[in-house]
């Protein structure tokens, strides 16, 4: 019943957005709608599997990109992301005291409030460390909905960029043996990814089996606009339904500290924008969806609908979530042993 109302408010929002012409519709549409609903009380209830299924169609658009050209790029990409480890430092320096002395939070949960990793890793990680889930869920899910929501009025402000690029080519249009192929490299990779205990195995294990069948010259193309366009929904709903159960208190303290940092996480991006941009390692567009600490999957949507090098994009991101989930446990211990802990929030 739950997913119910969840499915009919989502399709709502998108006829809506659709109707006023809105951009990214299938996107914004039931992300609004269950995030309205959602600060209603409103019964509603995530998709389960079926959301982590639609992240897998991200995971086969990235493998797609992945070509021997973008290989003969990756020199090119070096300088650009060799500044994500200082990147992640700053943040951290800047991250940790801004949720411990402005926001009252314990050690643990301001550490992993602070990364800029993958919001489940975080949660995981943070919670196993002592953290509290329940503050972590919204820290990341206000710092996903806000950057989302955000990103897209930057660039086409700043920008100039137009977010009409063609998404796909219509399901009709793909040989019917390269759709067969991308939808065996979603479910194997996906549940081959999960039994190899791979981080973010819904996008990471299909973009490696696609990328492989990319590289030898069996796929010639994205997943087909249709694909695309249900990740898109399938995400919309998972952010929004995210805020389902705020309390009055929640929004007061954790959702307005994780609003407040948005902006902090915000001016640093920039900073690196310009300084890619500036040094000519990087286009505008592509070195601020690079650089925007959202998740993979939506910076991944920005970069089809802005016509971005997905390739460069999503380096990018892959480096910081990868070096983010192997050193935080390890920054983590280490601040702890120099820190003393508060009560959780």
């Amino acid at each position: 019943m739950k997913r119910s109302v969840t499915a009919g408010l989502a399709v709502l929002g998108t006829g809506v957005f659709w109707v006023l012409g809105l951009p990214l519709p299938f996107l914004f549409g039931p992300m609004t709608a269950c995030l309205m609903a959602a600060l209603a009380r409103a019964p509603m209830e995530g998709f389960g599997q079926v959301s982590v299924a639609a992240r897998t169609i991200l995971g086969v658009a990235v493998g797609a990109s992945i070509t021997p050209s973008l290989f003969a790029e990756l020199p090119k990409m070096a300088a650009s992301i060799m500044l994500i480890p200082l990147f992640i430092l700053l943040i951290a320096l800047i991250g940790v005291p801004f949720f411990r002395k402005l926001w009252g939070f314990d050690t643990t949960t301001a550490f992993y409030a602070a990364m800029p990793g993958g919001l489940q890793d975080m949660i995981i990680f943070g919670t196993e460390a002592g953290a509290n889930p329940r503050t972590l869920s919204l820290i990341h899910g206000t710092r996903v909905l806000i950057i989302v929501t955000l990103a897209p009025i930057f660039l086409t402000v700043f920008y100039d960029a137009d977010l009409t690029n063609p998404i796909g080519q219509p399901a009709s249009e793909l040989p019917i043996h390269e759709v067969l192929l991308m939808v065996l490299a979603a479910v194997v990779g996906w549940k081959g990814g999960e039994r190899i205990g791979l981080f973010g195995a819904s996008i990471l294990g299909p973009m490696i089996l696609t990328a492989a069948l990319s590289l030898g010259d069996f796929i010639h193309s994205r997943p087909p606009r249709e694909a695309i366009l249900a990740a898109q929904f399938f995400i919309g709903c998972t952010i929004g339904v995210k805020f389902v159960g705020v309390t009055w208190r929640e929004l007061q303290r954790v959702v307005a500290a994780g609003f407040a940092y948005v902006v902090v996480l915000a001016v640093l991006a920039a900073g690196f924008t310009a300084i890619v941009t500036t040094l000519g390692l990087g286009r505008p567009v592509e070195a601020f969806l690079a650089f925007a600490p959202g998740g993979q999957a939506e910076m991944t949507v920005l970069a089809i609908v802005s016509g971005a090098d997905l390739g460069f994009v999503i380096t990018h991101h892959l480096t910081r979530i990868v070096l983010v989930i192997i050193g935080a446990p390890i920054a983590a211990n280490l601040i702890l042993r120099l820190s003393k802990p508060k009560d959780r929030p």
